[in-house]
């Protein structure tokens, strides 16, 4: 009994500790001590719940906090539908749908997708541009670079961005990373000749461009020099050019027409517009050096209507517009201020955008200066005798185009190994 009280008593002590109720067995029977009075009880055994944890404890499940964003925007794995009697059916999404999701959610993530399947690699594109991934300012452009350093021509094979030169400077890194782009149409952009794109143009990204038009650019002959000495000297840059427009830049004179004979492949070409001092010496030199013939009937070429833009990013650069016309929008109190303005006597600067629709009259006031390349017919004679003959009459062509050629060759040496054109090449 008193050992009994004894072991109470220190129980009492440590009371922080929650050991449960103490069982003795004594005589045969079983007595619980009672730790308030100090005392035994013969009380029949409680079974206790078993506590892992305190009763205060709590715990709270929490995920990484910096995707909440995209798990919001990320819609649910279920498809939910209707039946015609009007209950409520859902079914689960495919787990390529739910992959194909998940990557485009983190598609700046990708390390590389050179040997990827195309067809995945579209529909891949296709979901991120859907969620607006390429929008974005840095995660955008690497994603982008991506799909063009893997694909080239099916992420974009023709750009038109005419009279778009908001969207070339918001957007400039993500336009030059597009590879392998045949056509080209910057017309109406008021670029200059210093400016970043033109530069870009003598790379070999776009060595593949076939189509480009500079309409309206405020192209200068430096600027013709500059983007022309990558062909000139070291025959890489545009030499694949076949139609070319540089119409409406009256700064360039007959010295800028000069730098145009290096292009051999091209087969249309437009200098309405230009700056030219004598007309006819230099559609004769056009017409002798490049094979290009005066047309007196506009072409199709240059009506713009052929130009568009195609390929994957084809949505991307709409959304890129949009993104730039939302920007512009909130103008509103420019009204207020012209107004008041006026009520003062201010004189205000009038700030307008020069449209092509001004320019074109002045070109068709000034005159057409299309050129395009005839087609030779294939003449098949039936008579021997005339075919002997026209081998002789080909062999004198052919000797008189060679002696042509060399001193076209020998004036362009002279005209390229320039020191203005050594100091261009140092700078690529």
């Amino acid at each position: 009994q008193n050992w009994t009280r004894g072991m109470s008593y220190c129980l009492h002590s440590e009371n922080y500790l929650d050991t449960g109720p103490i069982y003795v067995r004594e005589n045969g029977k079983l007595h619980v001590v009672n730790q308030g009075a100090g005392a035994i009880q013969n009380v029949t055994p409680k079974t206790r719940p078993f506590r892992l944890f305190s009763r205060g404890f709590s715990v709270e499940l929490c995920m990484n906090r910096e995707d909440d964003r995209a798990r919001r925007q990320r819609t649910d794995h279920f498809i939910f539908t209707y039946t015609k009697e009007g209950n409520l059916r859902y079914s689960a999404k495919s787990l390529f749908s739910l992959v194909l999701g998940y990557i485009s959610d983190n598609v700046d993530h990708i390390d590389s997708l050179i040997g990827f399947p195309e067809q995945i690699a579209e529909k891949l594109f296709s979901a991120a541009e859907a969620r607006q991934k390429f929008t974005e300012p840095v995660t955008g452009l690497r994603a982008l670079q991506k799909f063009t350093e893997a694909y080239g021509s099916l992420v974009l094979c023709s750009l038109c961005l005419r009279n778009r030169y908001l969207v070339i400077s918001e957007k400039l890194e993500e336009i030059k990373s597009f590879r392998e782009l045949t056509c080209l149409d910057l017309s109406c952009c008021k670029l200059g000749d210093e400016h970043e794109l033109l530069e870009h143009l003598t790379k070999e990204a776009l060595s593949s461009v076939k189509r480009l038009l500079l309409k309206d650019n405020s192209l200068s002959d430096a600027g013709l020099r500059r983007m022309t000495a990558p062909v000139r000297v070291l025959k890489k840059g545009l030499e694949n050019l076949v139609v070319l427009d540089l119409s409406c830049n009256p700064k360039i004179t007959d010295v800028g027409i000069g730098y145009l004979l290096s292009f051999k492949k091209l087969n249309c070409l437009d200098i309405s517009g230009t700056g030219l001092k004598d007309v006819n010496a230099v559609i004769k030199r056009i017409q002798t050096q490049i094979g290009l013939v005066h047309s007196k009937v506009p072409l199709k070429e240059f009506d713009h209507s052929n130009c568009k833009t195609e390929g994957w990013a084809e949505q991307t650069v709409l959304q890129w517009e949009q993104a730039v016309m939302e920007a512009i929008k909130p103008q509103e109190n420019l009204a207020s201020r012209t107004a008041a303005l006026r009520f003062y006597g201010k004189t205000h600067r009038i700030e307008e955008v020069v449209k092509c629709k001004l320019v074109e009259t002045e070109t068709k006031a000034s005159g057409n200066l299309q050129f395009y390349k005839e087609k030779v017919p294939n003449c098949h004679l039936p008579l021997k005798k005339e075919v002997v003959g026209s081998h002789e009459l080909k062999n004198n062509k052919k000797r008189a185009l060679a002696e042509q050629e060399r001193e076209r060759t020998s004036k362009q040496k002279h005209l390229c190994l320039t020191v203005e054109d050594w100091d261009l090449l140092n700078t690529y």
